[in-house]
């Protein structure tokens, strides 16, 4: 079909507008292209550069200034920006809010007058490890989910610790493996879950959860236990007791994917998978858990909860295992 002259006027007032863009213009579309629902740090010299969208959210969580910047002939665009030697407490108050930060720094020296520049990481909810952003009172777990029929698969991990578990769980309908997932992801207190693109509804999992989507690719069993293998340096996954769980081996792969893509390193830290079955565990789903008032009172504060009452840990490793404890009452003493 000839193309039409609307379409042809289109294009080539695309064109015009594409080279009224300066480079360095390009280069923030390109990067935040990949990180469509992040907020995304831009170096600037001794600044992180917020534009667009991102600008408007930084400006209204953080209270700074929102400007603009020339950004080519006619082109105009929202900008706020924070000193870089003060980042880590402006991220950490993205962060509570609920919101991801993709760090992109100047990786490489300047060719034709453009500065090369990468995200080196990006936090989230469940990936902080600065322990100016971290409760000394409670895990950090970051928490993947898998359901397929009858069967469903949890792991979780905790970077600023090196912790990393999963586990497998059966029930005679998908409706009751939601249930039993969701108590699970409770229990835990994840502060983000990772779930496939594919998964559909999630409004059986606990209100307030942050929740981040992968590619249904990476959660496949074959992709999932040559990843984990690879990471471990082993040839199978007898050794962790997950051979025969593959929804244990799913989620724990495509948790260790997200880990990958958004931390940008090895993660050495993960040095084990430690697989552990919720049957020696109290069944306590949210209504139990707030009549009881275990680590909080009903107003939700935590200095009224049987935990404050418990707590005389001297370091954040002993209370954060008081609140496991209490949180997951073992059925056999």
């Amino acid at each position: 079909m000839p193309e039409s002259k609307t379409s042809v006027r289109s294009t080539a007032s695309d064109t015009k507008a594409e080279a009224r863009v300066v480079p360095l213009r390009r280069q923030y579309l390109d990067i935040k292209q990949r990180y469509p629902d992040v907020i995304l740090f831009f170096r600037l010299g001794d600044f992180y550069e917020t534009f667009d969208g991102d600008a408007h959210i930084a400006s209204d969580i953080l209270d700074i200034v929102l400007t603009g910047r020339e950004m080519g002939k006619g082109t105009r665009v929202p900008l706020a920006g924070i000193p870089h030697h003060a980042a880590e407490s402006y991220i950490a108050r993205l962060v509570a809010a609920g919101q991801k930060v993709a760090i992109c720094e100047q990786v490489g020296v300047a060719q034709r007058g453009l500065m090369e520049r990468d995200v080196t990481r990006v936090v989230t909810p469940g990936t902080v490890t600065d322990p100016s952003m971290l409760d000394g009172h409670r895990h950090t777990y970051i928490a993947a989910v898998v359901i397929e029929d009858q069967r469903g698969g949890v792991a979780y991990a905790e970077l600023s610790t090196g912790t990393f578990a999963a586990t497998q769980v059966q029930a005679a309908s998908r409706q009751e493996v939601e249930a039993a997932v969701a108590r699970e992801i409770l229990r835990l207190g994840a502060a983000e879950v990772v779930l496939s693109g594919e998964m559909g509804q999630t409004a059986w999992l606990p209100e307030a959860t942050t929740i981040s989507t992968t590619e249904p690719w990476q959660w496949r069993l074959e992709r999932a236990r040559e990843l984990l293998c690879d990471h471990f340096g082993v040839p199978m996954l007898d050794g962790f007791g997950l051979e025969a769980l593959p929804g244990a081996i799913r989620a724990a792969g495509g948790l260790l994917a997200y880990l990958q893509e958004t931390q940008r390193s090895s993660l050495a830290q993960l040095t084990s998978l430690h697989h552990y079955s919720t049957d020696g565990f109290m069944v306590l789903d949210a209504q139990a858990r707030r009549n009881l008032e275990l680590l909080e009172s009903g107003r939700g504060e935590r200095r009224h909860g049987l935990i404050a009452v418990l707590d005389q840990t001297c370091t954040p490793m002993g209370a954060r295992l008081l609140r496991t404890w209490l949180n997951q009452p073992l059925l056999d003493l």
